[in-house]
């Protein structure tokens, strides 16, 4: 295998290495960067940069890498992504490219989970980099902490950030807000690793970052439609589809709401925003589970990952459907915003020239990984065989057997004195076993979306022999669980899983917080025929099946299924929902790439207006098109008349006799035309500067600000669209071909508005001096 030949390569290379002083060694970074000249050349210094990292490893850790981890090592330089088992090392591992790829200077990620595990990885493993004289930086703010206190241009002119993901894509965006060159910060996007990597480009891959800007109009139809559908009769009036992720009315339903509203014609033009509230409202109270999907905070609602349980703090649901929810909640509505600018995971990544990711659990999703990202998905091999013991699942017909059996097991570990992490799917599942262990007299911590604030605390302490800890699977992944001696001697940490995960994945995550670097340690999971997974994705017959069970369940002493057709169930059932998940992703990618050609097209420009060094050239060319746009359409004097005076000069005053004869017919003379008018208001706008630096700045500005005011409202119209195209999968209509040609063609008109807006803010805003010398610009 290459990579192992190389690591062999790089081991003895360290053993020469150590030799050398901490003074000579230091010195390795000077004298490694005198070597590269490119990035091309880094193949050139590899070994010597990770002997040399690996060697400072040891002498600022105390930790030298394993020869697993120096695979991981160079699978991640290389553009991969490295399985590594929980336990195995990832954050030691990411030293290596790093250090490599962080002696060319800024634009080098590591990107973690949260907050505190970018700070804390800084101040511990950023003392190695630090002492081979690169520097290192945190790029997002700890919880508490002030965002505004963050020295942008420090952070991102360092050779190496930790940050989130959430952190750099927000600070991408306003990035490309910015209308001066020195507010910009992010230039380089060289080499990123993706911690957790499955999570952001799977998990969240439909939970774009969003800008939120203006406030729109609010509606009063959500309280009215919360009313409303509460008057409705599930399978009369609306219908809910098997797999509960779909609501729609009937024709009873329609004609129910007419009468309550005394309307007519519910699905006309009149009433089109009446009713997509109202169908937003069945959604909000049929498609969202409380403690489940989103939990009630403070009087606000707080949305959860789906995957993980954590909280998705300022995160909104779009298109009206968060309101939707704090309208069934009762809790004070937020207003509805429209977005400034919007990126997914996936495109904010695919900006990196190298992109590489660490995970535990890779593998059953490697396929997805390098169709959509080219990624090659690589397991790295564990330092100590892993002696866990997985056992098969054990299935019931409801929830009360399988509740009772699960905590039959958890019974027979803690008198074993073995510590016990019992997984559970939702924050409601977690305080109903938390309320029935108390009922046993067990002791014990919850970790869930609304005790997060301990969660290092309550982890640290999950390891300790007869400790019980009751998780949503967000202890799937994060701070390890350090097994006490006792309770290894004992037989390590049990997993107990109280039902199956939307993806194999998440369950091996789980199974994978016992038995690290070669530990004892359990898992099972329990699983009942009412399960969510099973609800949502098995066939018909299995449905049935437990009714009938039900229905005659006392007369059933055998609570357990033991029939071998119901052993495949669940994985059959997650292979329906990832296959249902990979195509929704997949349609994601689509539906965005035609926002990327846009967002990059404006960006593009946008940097180029700010850097040009002739911007009389950029505005020139828009009050041209603007004027153009303009004739192409004009119909008589009386239009030419209000565009002047709407769009360039406010006391502008009509003389017929001005105009060239037969002008409707001859474009380029009213054009001529109407540049004398702008002419003459241009020289009344350069009168309200005493100095070309003041007119330039004012110019660009007028250029920056149009582009912006119009790409918001490009981006609004773009997600408005996406929720409109999405219900036209019928017939012979293809949604994403709608939309493609919908966004072109809103594009298109996005552009003529650009210039219309140059035109209209650089000859109509108004400056305002201040005793301080600085001005201020009031746009039309």
């Amino acid at each position: 295998m290459r990579y192992k030949r190389i690591a062999k390569k790089i081991q003895k290379r360290v053993k020469k290495l150590k030799y050398l002083s901490d003074d000579q060694l230091k010195k390795q970074t000077a004298l490694l960067r005198k070597k590269l000249e490119s990035r091309k050349n880094l193949e050139k210094i590899l070994i010597e940069a990770y002997a040399t990292v690996c060697e400072a490893d040891r002498r600022v850790l105390g930790m030298s890498p394993y020869f697993s981890q120096i695979i991981g090592g160079l699978i991640l330089h290389y553009g991969n992504i490295a399985e590594m088992k929980t336990g195995e090392g990832k954050t030691l591992t990411a030293t290596m490219p790093l250090y490599l790829h962080g002696l060319l200077g800024e634009g080098v990620f590591l990107i973690t989970a949260n907050p505190y595990l970018a700070k804390r990885d800084v101040k511990n493993i950023g003392r190695v980099y630090q002492w081979l004289g690169l520097t290192v930086e945190v790029g997002v703010s700890a919880e508490g902490d002030d965002d505004s206190e963050r020295d942008l241009k420090r952070i991102y002119s360092a050779d190496i950030v930790y940050t989130t993901h959430s952190g750099l894509g927000f600070d991408y965006l306003f990035d490309n807000l910015a209308t001066t060159l020195d507010k910009k910060y992010l230039h380089n996007f060289n080499f990123v690793i993706i911690d957790e990597i499955d999570s952001i480009l799977l998990d969240q891959a439909q939970t774009p970052l969003i800008v939120s800007g203006a406030p729109r109009v609010q509606s009063n139809l959500f309280e009215t439609s919360e009313r409303i559908i509460h008057q409705l009769k599930k399978n009369i009036d609306f219908h809910l589809s098997e797999d509960l992720k779909n609501v729609w009315l009937t024709t009873e339903g329609i004609h129910h709401i007419e009468v309550y509203l005394g309307i007519k014609k519910l699905l006309g033009e009149q009433y089109k925003k009446v009713y997509r509230h109202i169908v937003i409202a069945l959604k909000a109270n049929y498609l969202f589970n409380k403690d489940r999907d989103y939990v009630v905070e403070n009087n606000r609602i707080v949305l959860l990952d789906k995957m993980n349980g954590r909280k998705l703090e300022g995160t909104k649901m779009q298109s009206g459907l968060h309101q939707a929810l704090e309208a069934k909640e009762h809790v004070d509505l937020t207003e509805e915003t429209r977005a400034m600018a919007s990126i997914t995971y996936q495109n904010l990544f695919r900006l990196f020239k190298v992109m590489s990711g660490m995970t535990g659990t890779a593998k059953t999703d490697a396929e997805e990984f390098r169709d959509i990202y080219h990624l090659n998905t690589i397991v790295v091999p564990t330092n100590k065989k892993v002696i866990r013991k997985d056992y098969p699942d054990k299935i019931y017909v409801d929830n009360q057997d399988k509740i009772e059996s699960s905590l039959k097991e958890v019974s027979r570990a803690q008198k074993q004195k073995r510590p016990i992490l019992i997984e559970t799917g939702s924050v409601s599942m977690s305080d109903l076993y938390s309320r029935l262990l108390l009922s046993m007299g067990y002791a014990h911590n919850v970790l869930n979306a609304t005790s997060i604030a301990k969660e290092n605390k309550i982890i640290s302490e999950a390891g300790n022999s007869d400790s019980i800890t009751v998780a949503t699977s967000m202890a799937g992944r994060g701070t390890d669980i350090k097994i006490s001696p006792e309770a290894l001697k004992n037989g390590g940490l049990l997993v107990v899983g109280t039902e199956r995960m939307s993806s194999a994945r998440i369950d091996n995550q789980l199974r994978g917080r016992a038995g690290r670097q070669g530990e004892p340690g359990e898992s099972i999971f329990y699983v009942s025929l009412q399960d969510k997974i099973i609800i949502e994705n098995a066939p018909e017959w299995v449905k049935n099946y437990r009714k009938s069970m039900q229905s005659t369940k006392e007369n059933n002493t055998e609570k357990q299924i033991k029939k071998r057709r119901f052993r495949k169930i669940v994985d059959k059932a997650q292979k329906v929902q990832k296959n249902a998940e990979v195509s929704e992703r997949s349609q994601t990618i689509e539906y965005d790439e035609v926002m990327k050609i846009q967002r990059n097209y404006l960006y593009k420009i946008r940097n180029r207006i700010m850097r040009a060094e002739n911007i009389d050239k950029w505005l020139n060319k828009s009050i041209y098109q603007a004027l153009n746009n303009f004739c192409q359409n004009v119909k008589n004097e009386s239009d030419l008349n209000n565009f002047v005076f709407n769009n360039i000069d406010y006391s502008f005053v009509p003389n017929s006799n001005a105009l060239p004869q037969n002008w409707i017919k001859r474009k380029k003379k009213v054009i001529e035309y109407l540049l004398q008018i702008v002419k003459k208001r241009n020289n009344k706008v350069k009168e309200m500067f005493s100095n070309s630096d003041q007119a330039e700045y004012y110019k660009r500005l007028v250029l920056l600000k149009s582009i912006d005011a119009m790409w918001i409202e490009q981006v609004d119209a773009l997600q408005q669209l996406k929720g409109i195209v999405s219900g036209r999968s019928w017939g012979q209509h293809n949604p994403i071909y709608e939309y493609q040609d919908e966004a072109r063609a809103s594009f298109r008109n996005m552009k003529k508005g650009i210039y219309l807006s140059v035109l209209r803010n650089f000859l109509l805003s108004e400056i305002v001096y201040k005793s301080d010398g600085t001005m201020d610009i009031i746009f039309p």
